[in-house]
């Protein structure tokens, strides 16, 4: 599967150059949330240096590598949830993306003055939040007043019971929403998220908050990402920071330019792999590897998925025959330098169906047709 992401934040946040950044496009600004612009949408591939080292041990006739969308929509203009609303089209277009990386503008640039006039990291980041909020509550309170309806004609039964839990769920939820707490924050139990699964809230998204730094702030970031950690430690959160017109910059150039380019400038990695690391870890993700003659891939899942369900993700087929898969982990293939070896030195292993998937671990699947 492949991981799908928005970008949003306020506008003049340079969330658009962070979208080019990390996908190599030329994309233009969109306009307000309230609009209903199309968005800016491309998909990348994600960088996986273990792909490459399988390369001398299979010999494959190609490398296949997981894929990340993001979808870069329109700025979110304050008091657009309350007052304009945010269009239909906008809410399509970011309730069905399975997190968000927020871009908040940490830079200074007197050509591109700040809707506030001030740069407030903080300030913004709560704006943001209240108006995801808002958002989600104007779509409960209109279900509550359904909900309630559909209940007092729906006779006792399971039916009826699955409504009474959904809301049971949305009127502890309702109350939080109003005081500004973000539905990823409140612990919500399986059966919660179950109930509410289909309506996409926007403030139940795993969040990204991304700081978009200038170049002269770089050696400033680990201290200002700790800043907004301290103010924000919300679960399913993470912080993190880019400087975002470089490495627009840096997306331009061939790889052997970029890598020359950060060099010169300290950085060990280009944004786009730093950013994708995160956000995998923040959505619980890993990467599983398949590997052999004709291809060498690598495939998402969600931690704790066991063995045959990983082999659904490969192929309906192998998740109904799924009889065992031999597992060896990328490192101790590495170390013993073939399969051969590996299987000598006993890291080759048969697991069984409820076997957890590791990341990084290479897997062939046996099962019937």
């Amino acid at each position: 599967m492949a991981l799908t992401l928005g970008i949003i934040g306020l506008p003049k946040s340079g969330k658009t150059t962070v979208f080019n950044a990390l996908t190599r496009s030329e994309a233009q600004t969109s306009a307000y949330a309230s609009s209903g612009s199309e968005p800016n949408v491309a998909v990348v591939k994600v960088p996986d240096e273990r792909l490459t080292a399988l390369v001398d041990i299979f010999h494959p006739k190609r490398i296949v590598q997981a894929d990340v969308q993001y979808t870069d929509v329109a700025g979110i203009s304050k008091g657009a949830s309350k007052g304009e609303s945010f269009s239909r089209q906008f809410i399509s277009y970011i309730s069905t993306v399975e997190g968000l990386v927020h871009v908040v503008r940490a830079f200074e640039n007197p050509d591109i003055p700040h809707p506030d006039d001030t740069i407030d990291p903080l300030r913004d980041i709560e704006t943001v939040e209240l108006e995801l909020a808002f958002s989600d509550l104007a779509i409960i309170e209109k279900r509550l007043i359904r909900l309630r309806e559909t209940i007092s004609k729906t006779k006792p039964g399971p039916e009826r019971e699955g409504f009474e839990r959904e809301l049971e769920t949305l009127q502890r939820i309702q109350p939080e929403l109003e005081a500004g707490q973000p539905i990823r924050a409140l612990g919500l139990d399986e059966d919660e998220e179950r109930a509410i699964r289909n309506y996409g809230f926007l403030s139940a998204k795993p969040m990204l908050i991304l700081l978009n730094l200038s170049e002269s702030q770089l050696e400033q970031a680990d201290a200002l990402m700790a800043q907004v950690a301290a103010k924000h430690a919300l679960p399913n959160t993470a912080v993190a920071a880019i400087a975002g017109k470089l490495e627009q910059d840096l997306a331009q150039l061939d790889e052997a330019d970029a890598t020359e380019f950060m060099a010169d400038l300290g950085l060990k990695e280009s944004g786009l792999n730093r950013i994708i690391k995160q956000s995998y870890q923040l959505m619980g993700l890993i990467s599983f590897l398949t590997a052999g003659p004709d291809e060498n891939r690598a495939w998402t899942i969600r931690n704790g998925t066991t063995a045959q369900k990983a082999a659904g993700v490969i192929h309906s087929d192998l998740e109904r025959g799924f009889i065992r898969a031999e597992v060896v982990h990328f490192d101790d293939l590495i170390a013993a330098g073939s399969m051969v070896e590996a299987k000598k030195r006993g890291h080759v292993r048969s697991e069984g169906k409820t076997y957890l998937v590791k990341d990084g671990d290479i897997i062939e699947v046996r099962f019937n047709v």
